[in-house]
């Protein structure tokens, strides 16, 4: 019999003010020419926003339906913005 795995759900007093807790869609992508001075996002690569701050993610994985894993998962956010030592910060 296999194993019953309880996925994560929405944490009790924790807003979400996107459309989708998981994914990154086109609304979330940051086209303010100022904040995109200041960053050096490769070709292929998108600078987001979403309620816990900015990180970078593969233009593929905006509006694919899909969750994206640049967005939900921490290791890979501090990863990408660290990595790439972006200027970018949360005001």
């Amino acid at each position: 019999m296999a194993k019953h795995f309880k996925t994560p759900k929405h944490q009790t007093g924790k807003l979400i003010t996107t459309k989708t807790p998981y994914g990154t869609t086109s609304d979330m992508v940051v086209t303010d020419e100022e904040i995109l001075a200041k960053t050096k996002v490769k070709d292929g690569w998108v600078l987001a926003k979403d309620d816990q701050g900015y990180y970078i993610t593969a233009h593929g994985n905006v509006d694919s339906g899909l969750s994206d894993p640049f967005r939900y998962c921490d290791t890979f956010r501090e990863k990408n913005m660290s990595e790439f030592n972006f200027g970018v910060k949360d005001e």
